[in-house]
């Protein structure tokens, strides 16, 4: 991959997706991207670049594209200290504010292969708030096969490595020696969507959230659409309701109109009441 392909499909990923690579993950992207030009029989990268372009199946082919690229590391119950904060927090806050409808919607932005949506159902089933509450929690992404892998909520080793014995017992059942099924009673608050996030048309079908999980995607984004991401975020919320970032991310940098909120060691951002 020389420089110039390398400049020209970064250039072509950010305008579809607003996901930037930077230049040192050139060695990273001509390696996965390898693996496309041999499935699809071309010769180089800018023969890959006029496919994207200018061929009636690019569209698809950079869905292909994003799912070799992006890394796709989650399992249930990660990062449990914030989670912990959500259980002992925001959840009870939330039952709380919103009391009176006995409505709740939660969105997993970014979703991936479902790990996290189904945690959250989960966590909302301990935390015996909301037994008899209208409860939906809306499951996006923008990898049509990781969506696949998530209706199918059939886990294996790997995405249960931290979640407790009592826990795989209580929410999944087994279907195999190392597979594992979420019950399916969990699985039927959870809606599903393919949707990319830069694109406003559809992330404003969406319902207004009281707290959406954005955990580490921000950090793929090139900084103006990161800001653009944000600003829809914060949009979906009814006030007062939080956004929850994964801990390698934070919004110092990005000007917006959420407040800060520090609960339980973690920081959480809140859009004001």
């Amino acid at each position: 991959m020389s420089a110039e392909d390398f400049r020209l499909l970064q250039e072509l990923f950010c305008r579809e997706c607003g996901l930037l690579f930077q230049p040192e993950l050139k060695f990273i992207v001509e390696r996965r991207l390898g693996v496309r030009l041999e499935v699809l029989g071309l010769k180089d990268f800018a023969a890959y670049h006029r496919f994207l372009q200018s061929d009636p199946s690019g569209h698809e082919e950079m869905e292909a594209a994003l799912d070799v690229l992006l890394t796709r590391e989650t399992y249930f119950f990660r990062e449990p200290l914030q989670l912990d904060t959500f259980a002992r927090q925001v959840l009870p806050a939330l039952h709380e504010a919103k009391g009176a409808s006995q409505q709740l919607r939660l969105w997993s932005a970014g979703c991936s292969t479902g790990e996290e949506p189904y945690t959250l159902v989960m966590m909302l089933k301990e935390s015996g708030l909301f037994g008899d509450w209208s409860v939906t929690v809306h499951a996006t992404d923008i990898s049509r096969r990781a969506l696949g892998i998530a209706r199918r909520a059939d886990y294996g080793p790997a995405a249960l490595r931290v979640t407790s014995a009592e826990r795989q017992a209580r929410h999944f059942e087994r279907v195999s020696p190392e597979r594992m099924k979420v019950r399916p009673e969990l699985t039927q608050p959870v809606i599903f969507g393919h949707v990319n996030l830069i694109d406003l048309g559809k992330v404003k079908q969406l319902p207004l959230m009281d707290c959406i999980f954005c955990r580490n995607v921000l950090i793929y984004f090139e900084p103006g659409y990161r800001r653009r991401v944000v600003q829809f975020l914060y949009e979906r919320l009814v006030p007062g309701g939080y956004l929850l970032l994964g801990h390698s991310e934070n919004l110092l940098n990005v000007k917006s109109d959420f407040r800060w909120v520090q609960l339980g060691g973690e920081l959480l951002y809140q859009r004001p009441p």
